[in-house]
């Protein structure tokens, strides 16, 4: 079976092509902005296409255009292939990412840029299983997590402002997908903001 990995929750745009556990091919490029312009061009230069029998999205936390975007493509060429979509934690993710790192050390705390200078984090097990729900917290309030390991694009600001522990910096990358565990997949894949919007709605007078 074919699975097609999709996820531009982050700077990173990221797609592979898997068959039967196997990359067939991937596409990962860190461009910051324009996702949507980019996203689906780099499905369409994998391997056939990126033709496959089932979607596999990140649904976040991350930036709001970046989920939003990945889902709508998910949902769009799932409809247009008839083919099934289940989405996974853009966290869970990136400790895939870093799987062999998070092995060796027993066990990190990912920690991701979450805007308004926050940060998303969330624990993970050395078989990549969430020791805790994911948080949007402020800086001085994240370092409350003690793993010496810290991954994500926002792990060496972790390390310094907490003073102790090492970091590896790493973004989400499809290729990793082949390292989530089983149980770290969902049906009906929808947003994970992680946070409020930044929009509120208005009040009648």
């Amino acid at each position: 079976m074919r699975q097609l990995v999709i996820d531009s929750a982050s700077e990173a745009c990221t797609v592979a092509l898997f068959d039967a556990g196997t990359l067939v091919d991937f596409r990962h490029e860190v461009i910051g902005r324009g996702h949507a312009e980019r996203l689906v061009p780099l499905i369409a230069e994998l391997d056939g296409g990126g033709r496959a029998d089932e979607i596999l999205v990140g649904c976040g936390p991350g930036s709001f255009a970046g989920v939003r975007i990945g889902i709508a493509a998910a949902r769009a060429l799932a409809l247009g292939w008839q083919i099934p979509t289940r989405g996974f934690s853009t966290l869970a993710l990136v400790a895939a990412s870093a799987a062999d790192d998070i092995a060796a050390a027993g066990g990190s705390v990912v920690v991701m840029e979450g805007g308004h200078g926050q940060y998303f984090v969330q624990p993970f097990a050395a078989d990549l299983s969430p020791r805790g729900d994911a948080q949007s917290l402020l800086p001085d309030d994240a370092v409350g997590h003690r793993d010496e390991l810290a991954v994500g694009n926002r792990a060496e600001a972790f390390v310094e402002r907490r003073g102790s522990g090492r970091a590896r910096t790493t973004l989400p990358d499809a290729r990793a997908f082949i390292r989530l565990p089983e149980q770290a997949l969902f049906d009906n894949p929808g947003p994970t903001y992680g946070r409020a919007p930044d929009a509120k709605p208005m009040h009648a007078p």
